[in-house]
């Protein structure tokens, strides 16, 4: 892609609002819907559809905003649109006036709004805080009014796993109290975005329209109502997004702009999914193509970042839904999968209008060779660079199951040890999503086999290393998926999101004692987490595991902590000698989870296939 080009395009964005039309109505949309005055970059693209729109020739009679550029493409129910905002531009309506021979025959009303105070500087999500990561149409069904829209491809069937089991935006409003309670200061969700799909719509992640929430799920509005009032509760809000590939009912299917909005736009050709390909110095071409170009399936068109109006689109959407909804932070879906160089303009496009914002991505393999090459300030052999802070720890999830599970004493926990020795892989180690599971692998107490000391200690481990710190929706009461892999069982529902559930994991309720028990386990540490300022900014020093025992600390100026893993089914004494550098001076160690005091001279005694977490004096 041609960078400069596209920074041209790029400055020349800007513009939005909600369409009134006079005349013949040919405008059936115009993209994004709104924008802002007072952005960074004054630039704005407009992409306006309808019927035979080339012909018309549009034009706009507003202070400080000026049309810079008008491009038609093959599609003539096309026409995009360059803007140029101009600081002293005011917030308000600007009506644009569509020609043909001299004569208007179109009127559109567009809304510049204003900002909200600071929403250039919102803080992203950071070390300081533990996410909470929800599948909506799975959490809770506030408005089961939403559940059948009239219209839509796919009904509701709770009783189908792979179906829309009615779980909505007024839901997660309605349990936001639940979510801090328990000690979570970020919450991110799947996708809501309209997936007007045949089937198995619920997951999110086939897009039929970039600006617009899903029906069943509720509104934009409502989507605003729950940031805003997460945010009031110190809950930050992180949206997940895709730039990789669209649903195949997506609206622009039916009437392409170009020939190349879609990679192999003739007919479905899968990738290959060798990731490698990114950095191996010896690719051919083809196999590259058909990493980059492929669909993921039949259903999820794989989009064009290379055509610089789709570059445009994408970056813009993000930027709006930041803006609109005052987000502390994106996932971005499938990472390596778009365009390398796309990704990194659009990585830097966003950060360049919210420094301060934090942008995880999804690269799922378990070498972090691949996984540190995307990060901000990493220096690779063949000179990428891009603009993303953070990445998911795929590498450390695998190391610590396998870790855990373990068959004998000498190896256990050894694979955790040694894939963080492999932080120096990273530019900023310190800012990785670290996870025991998510909504694409099985349940974490699945992947220890239903072993609650192995649980705990999983669970604690994500809390103290360094990183920040994701919890699955349901990990907290120990929703697992014995003998099957099938997402719709992995992603079931929360127990007392529906009406009628047995179960109630908002007030215990139906719960088994093993249940409560880790739920109280969760909130304790998700909530001493919030104010552990070691384990937001401290140092981390590490010992080799010796037969069992894996022990961790963190550190600063004034605090330490000791993290203590024993993973043998029976009592182990720990003798302090060893990690003398670390407790130099230290005399007592309080542990977190359950209060004990432990003298630190001698041996310290440690609970059968469990974790300690030592407040040291």
């Amino acid at each position: 892609m041609n960078r400069y080009r596209l920074t041209l395009l790029l400055s020349c964005w800007l513009l939005a609002g909600t369409s009134l039309s006079f005349g013949q109505d040919r405008i059936s949309r115009i993209e994004p819907p709104n924008w802002w005055v007072g952005m960074k970059n004054p630039a704005l693209q407009l992409m306006v559809h309808g019927n035979a729109i080339s012909a018309l020739h549009p034009s706009i009679d507003y202070p400080g905003v000026r049309i810079e550029r008008v491009i038609q493409v093959e599609n003539p129910n096309y026409l995009f649109i360059n803007l140029l905002i101009e600081p002293q531009a005011r917030p308000g309506k600007l009506e644009m006036a569509f020609s043909h021979d001299g004569r208007v025959v179109e009127r559109h009303s567009y809304e510049l709004r204003a900002r909200a105070p600071g929403a250039a500087e919102i803080e992203g999500f950071t070390n300081a805080d533990a996410m909470y990561l929800i599948t909506p149409d799975r959490f809770a069904n506030g408005d089961p009014d939403n559940d059948l829209v009239a219209g839509m491809r796919e009904k509701p069937n709770r009783q189908n796993p792979g179906g829309r089991h009615g779980g909505d935006i007024k839901g997660m409003i309605n349990s936001l109290d639940y979510i801090a309670g328990m000690g979570f200061t970020a919450i991110w969700l799947n996708p809501v975005l309209e997936n007007d799909m045949q089937e198995y719509s619920y997951h999110g992640y086939s897009t039929t329209d970039f600006y617009k929430v899903d029906s069943r799920f509720g509104t934009n509005a409502l989507y605003k109502q729950l940031a805003d009032a997460a945010r009031a509760k110190g809950i930050k809000m992180i949206m997940d997004m895709i730039a990789n590939h669209c649903g195949s009912e997506h609206w622009w299917m039916k009437d392409l702009p170009t020939h190349d909005w879609i990679n192999f736009q003739d007919g479905f050709v899968p990738t290959n999914h060798r990731k490698p390909v990114i950095q191996d110095p010896y690719v051919s071409q083809y196999d590259y193509t058909h990493f980059a170009d492929g669909w993921f399936v039949a259903t999820m068109p794989d989009l064009n970042q290379r055509n610089e109006l789709m570059a445009a689109y994408l970056i813009q959407n993000s930027i709006w839904w930041v803006e609109y909804l005052g987000l502390a932070g994106i996932r971005m879906d499938t990472y390596p999968y778009p365009d390398k160089d796309f990704m990194a303009d659009w990585s830097c496009a966003v950060m360049a209008e919210y420094p301060n914002l934090n942008i995880v991505g999804e690269e799922w393999v378990g070498n972090p060779d691949y996984v540190s090459f995307w990060q901000r300030g990493k220096k690779n052999p063949n000179g990428y660079t891009s603009c993303l802070p953070s990445l998911m720890d795929f590498p450390l999830q695998e190391a610590m199951r396998d870790g855990l599970n373990m068959r004998n004493q000498g190896q256990a926990m050894v694979p955790l040890y040694e894939m963080l020795a492999r932080d120096f892989l990273y530019a900023d180690p310190y800012n990785l999503v670290v996870f025991p599971d998510n909504h694409d692998m099985s349940r974490f107490y699945t992947q220890v086999n239903e072993d609650f000391g192995l649980f705990k200690m999983g669970l604690v481990y994500v809390m103290v290393t360094r990183g920040i710190p994701q919890v699955y929706y349901g990990t907290e009461v120990l929703m697992a998926n014995p003998g099957t892999t099938d997402h719709g069982i992995i992603r079931s529902d929360f127990p007392g999101g529906w009406a009628g559930d047995t179960a109630d994991a908002f007030t215990g309720q139906g719960l088994t004692d093993k249940q409560k028990e880790a739920q109280a386990f969760v909130k304790k540490l998700a909530n001493w987490r919030k104010t552990a300022e070691v384990v937001h900014t401290g140092k981390l020093m590490h010992y080799v595991p010796q037969n069992g025992v894996y022990v961790l600390f963190r550190y600063n100026a004034t605090d330490k902590l000791m993290a203590v893993f024993n993973w043998n089914k029976e009592e182990a004494k720990l003798d302090p000698g060893r990690f003398s550098e670390m407790l130099n001076g230290v005399n007592r160690g309080k542990d977190v989870l359950s209060g004990a005091a432990f003298d630190m001279k001698g041996a310290i005694v440690l609970p059968a296939r469990g974790p300690l977490i030592l407040e040291l004096e």
